[in-house]
């Protein structure tokens, strides 16, 4: 039996039942409060050119974006990138040609209509230096950054998208909930930067187990040594948001119903592999939903949550879409 398809008169673009679209999202507290003064017409910051990755630390780096007018971004193995958010959180204007490729499905929450007038307004304006602006360009630079500054505050926080995915699987109300993380230590922006968001709406009642401890402040961690140098996603939280006594009764506490929701932040992963050369590469496909023989006889599957962040996957979203399925990349 074919899945069935949720068809709006909004949406042209039907996804199957209990499937739906997700993105990054970026951290409240990182946001600029408004369009910082400028400096600078274009970011020398170059995706794909590493001798521009001169940042080192997150300072560093947001200020490169906070004097800049524009900064490039482009789609890398997933059209979704941590970066677009952290331009236009910064109060920068994304320059992302080629975005109107996008699929529909995919970066659903980004405000694809005023990046493409940014793009047109670049273009314009290119090859000029920023001293000879006019007032009437420089105003409309600001207007546009202020109002992808405004939808960045609005819709893209960290707290907006896990509110956003309680709406969607029509949640609102769940007071206690379980996130499970795969068995790999590996960073992932979507389950992580959740994490911090559902943290600022549930607070201890929202436990994650394992315990993503990158996400905690510590004075362990090397966070430089994370993917992307621990920038935007890494040394949020209090440990205190941490409830570390719930961690030895997961299992008991899946059979008696502890927690109103289940959350697989990933629910499946890649092993990484090396080739010839000794370069590291996704391979083996694996389902990481550690107890989820057992969650699922204790809880409906519309109690279940699964979510997908991955770049370029072998997702079988279908398979699972009894329970709500948030994907990445569609």
């Amino acid at each position: 039996m074919k899945p069935k398809r949720r068809y709006t008169k909004k949406n042209k673009h039907p996804l199957p039942q209990n499937v739906y679209p997700i993105g990054f999202s970026i951290p409240g507290e990182k946001i600029v409060a408004s369009v910082p003064p400028k400096t600078k017409l274009l970011s020398s910051l170059i995706p794909g050119k590493p001798d521009t990755y001169i940042y080192n630390t997150e300072e560093d780096y947001y200020n490169e974006y906070k004097q800049s007018i524009f900064a490039r971004t482009l789609k890398k193995a997933g059209w979704d990138c941590m970066r677009h958010y952290e331009i236009m959180a910064n109060g920068c204007i994304p320059y992302f040609p080629d975005i109107e490729k996008c699929p529909p499905n995919t970066m659903t929450l980004i405000p694809k209509q005023l990046i493409i007038k940014g793009n047109a307004l670049y273009e314009k304006l290119k090859d000029k230096n920023i001293d000879d602006l006019t007032s009437v360009e420089r105003n409309k630079c600001s207007d546009l950054a202020n109002r992808i500054l405004n939808h960045t505050r609005e819709k893209l926080t960290t707290r907006a998208l896990a509110e956003y995915v309680l709406k969607k699987a029509k949640h609102q109300d769940a007071k206690k909930i379980l996130y499970i993380k795969q068995p790999y230590d590996n960073q992932d922006y979507l389950r992580d930067l959740l994490l911090h968001g559902f943290k600022h709406t549930h607070g201890t009642n929202f436990h994650d187990w394992p315990k993503i401890s990158y996400v905690y402040k510590s004075t362990d961690i090397d966070y430089s040594k994370l993917y992307g140098k621990g920038i935007t996603y890494t040394n949020l939280l209090e440990p205190s948001m941490h409830d570390d006594s719930l961690d030895s009764t997961i299992e008991d506490d899946i059979k008696n119903k502890k927690y109103d929701l289940v959350i697989y932040g990933s629910y499946h992963a890649f092993n990484t592999c090396l080739n010839e050369k000794g370069e590291e590469f996704s391979c083996n496909y694996v389902e990481t939903m550690p107890y989820y023989d057992l969650v699922k006889t204790v809880y409906k599957p519309e109690e279940i949550i699964l979510f997908c962040g991955h770049d370029i996957h072998q997702c079988e979203y279908t398979k699972y879409n009894m329970h709500h399925v948030f994907v990445r990349e569609i």
